[in-house]
């Protein structure tokens, strides 16, 4: 599909907004089955569980939880910019707010890996 001035669909920022939802709720609901497995060490073994906190410490971790928390807000706001496609009349600053809310979500992913650290 072509869209005016000869630029593909696949260019526009909203369809890069939608493929980052996408994939992050990809990304989530692959970390969904790690995430309910230690919460169960927490009633099976807690001395196994407190073995894996332990080592939630170092580094990778830390890096690892702010994708996450990045994955949770772009996820978050993703969502929210499609309720507001559905429900509210299109507007040519949508562009604006998809890469605001892209912005935004790894402000809060670097403010929770600053606290992390």
């Amino acid at each position: 599909m072509r869209a005016a001035r000869g630029i593909t669909s696949r260019a526009h920022p909203l369809w890069l907004a939608y493929i980052l939802h996408r994939l992050s709720g990809l990304g989530l609901a692959l970390f969904l089955p790690f995430h309910f497995w230690v919460l169960a060490m927490a009633m099976t073994d807690p001395a196994r569980l407190d073995g894996f906190l332990a080592m939630t410490e170092a580094g990778m971790v830390k890096l690892a939880e702010f994708g996450l928390v990045f994955l949770l807000a772009v996820h978050m706001f993703g969502g929210l910019r499609l309720m507001a496609m559905e429900w509210l009349p299109w507007s040519a600053s949508q562009k604006t707010l998809a890469a605001g809310t892209t912005a935004a979500s790894f402000l809060i992913a670097c403010l929770f890996f600053l606290k992390a650290v």
